[in-house]
């Protein structure tokens, strides 16, 4: 081995040189090359500015060596890439840098209610909304607890970031629950009938629906004519009482409405004289009863708004052609169910209070069938519907000639003692009645008369049947 290592120590001394000298080569020019910062964070929505790299050797700066790719997006949140790529001679060298794109704004909680009092049963009810720069709405992570008297709102947003408002609150603790009758009061009531109960509503602020805890009462005699009541009474979780009473009048013919005036208004709508009957009755709060005939279906907005305005439509004639209606029972019925389910589709409800035309006593029918109103006025109670005539002819018809005497004819034949079912038009141009109808409502007002509508209970006011 000596022997060897003699003859060939020059050749092993020029390749260890050669080695060394490309060590010390690699050594010079090897690139350093690395990143100011591994990963980082930036802000949501703000401009991202890279901390950058370093890449020299020992004689030189290699950034013209450098590759960068960036994905990064400040406009979302998420991690990305920046991957650096030199390249110089015979070297190859990547790294990558992590940054994460983060969201530390927090969300706002807005209150959407200013109650100085509150239902403590209802906190989770009083509207708030939450709101998040990157997430928007987020309303519905909004988590409500109740503390003592403090209601506490907390929401995250989907990077954490946490708001809590705290509102201060005081309690209602004086609230009355409400009870609200359905149909008439007073309520007309024919003797020997049953006495059915119209209905009622009873609510609470804070408790909702409370009427089937409701209490009634009443002293109501049918068989006996007189003034009765019946009486309701409703309490809440904290004591609170509503009570309320609905005057129950049991009739014998006209006995009794003492003092009502039914204001009912025959082979309408018009276009010239409803709108502006609607609008006196509602601008002097008096509900009416409309006996309606078919017009145009351009006029059912005016239906559907008597409906709406809490007037009473009623039904009178789809043809009002008395040799049609009257030549049969069939016929009559025929064009009764034709009215009828007009008003339904317009309204949505099936009336069954009806007027004949000419009235129950008419005597015209007598030229197409004799006897058919001693039928008419009995099959129309046994199929459900039940019909009104009046006792105050306004004379609009024929008779009167202007406004003066429509009033004369109506205010000068009103009783207390009974229920006034007034006959008046709204038919195309009727303006005597429209130039009449608010004085004869104050004088009505002035004389201690109130105003109904016709319904199921109203007193029966019919005439003498002559056919």
């Amino acid at each position: 081995m000596k022997e060897w290592y003699k003859s060939n120590k020059k050749l092993i001394l020029i390749v260890l040189s050669i080695i060394l000298f490309f060590c010390l080569l690699a050594f010079l020019f090897y690139p350093r090359f690395y990143l100011n910062k591994g990963g980082v964070e930036t802000l949501y929505n703000k401009k991202y500015k890279s901390p950058g790299y370093k890449a020299y050797n020992i004689f030189t700066k290699l950034d013209g060596h450098v590759n960068i790719k960036s994905n990064v997006n400040t406009k979302k949140v998420g991690t990305y890439k920046e991957t650096y790529k030199l390249k110089y001679l015979f070297f190859n060298k990547t790294i990558t840098r992590k940054v994460k794109v983060v969201e530390k704004e927090k969300p706002v909680i807005t209150l959407l209610y200013d109650n100085e009092e509150i239902c403590k049963n209802k906190f989770t009810e009083y509207k708030y909304r939450a709101t998040d720069n990157y997430d928007g709405d987020i309303t519905n992570k909004v988590n409500v607890k109740l503390d003592g008297d403090k209601i506490i709102y907390t929401v995250k947003d989907a990077s954490g970031n946490e708001t809590k408002l705290v509102k201060n609150v005081k309690f209602k603790t004086n609230n009355k629950p409400v009870i609200e009758l359905k149909g008439s009061n007073p309520l007309y009531l024919y003797k020997g009938k049953n006495y059915e109960e119209p209905g009622f509503n009873a609510t609470d602020e804070c408790e909702g629906d409370l009427s089937k805890s409701v209490k009634i009462t009443n002293n109501i005699d049918v068989n006996k004519v007189g003034t009765y009541s019946a009486d309701y009474e409703v309490s809440n979780s904290i004591g609170m009482i509503a009570k309320v009473s609905r005057k129950v009048i049991v009739y014998d013919g006209e006995s009794g409405g003492s003092g009502v005036i039914y204001l009912t208004f025959d082979d309408g709508p018009s276009a010239s004289i409803t709108p502006a009957l609607l609008d006196i009755l509602k601008e002097e709060g008096v509900k009416a009863t409309f006996f309606l005939i078919n017009h145009s279906d351009n006029l059912n907005y005016l239906i559907k708004r008597e409906h709406d305005e809490g007037h009473k439509v009623a039904l009178h004639s789809y043809t009002h052609n008395y040799g049609l209606i009257y030549s049969s029972v069939d016929n009559y019925f025929d064009d009764l169910y034709k009215i009828r389910e007009k008003v339904k589709n317009v309204i949505g409800v099936e009336s069954n209070i009806i007027r004949f035309p000419g009235g129950s006593s008419n005597t015209v029918s007598k030229k197409y069938s004799m006897g058919i109103m001693s039928t008419l006025t009995k099959e129309v109670i046994n199929k459900g519907f039940i019909y009104f005539d009046w006792n105050i002819g306004s004379g609009d018809s024929g008779g009167a000639q202007n406004s003066s005497q429509v009033y004369n004819n109506v205010v000068n034949n009103l009783k207390h003692n009974r229920a006034n079912v007034v006959l008046m038009h709204d038919f195309e141009n009727n303006y005597k009645t429209l130039n009449a109808i608010r004085d004869i409502i104050k004088f009505g007002k002035q004389n201690g008369y109130a105003f109904d509508v016709l319904t199921e209970s109203s007193p029966r006011v019919t005439h003498s049947v002559n056919n």
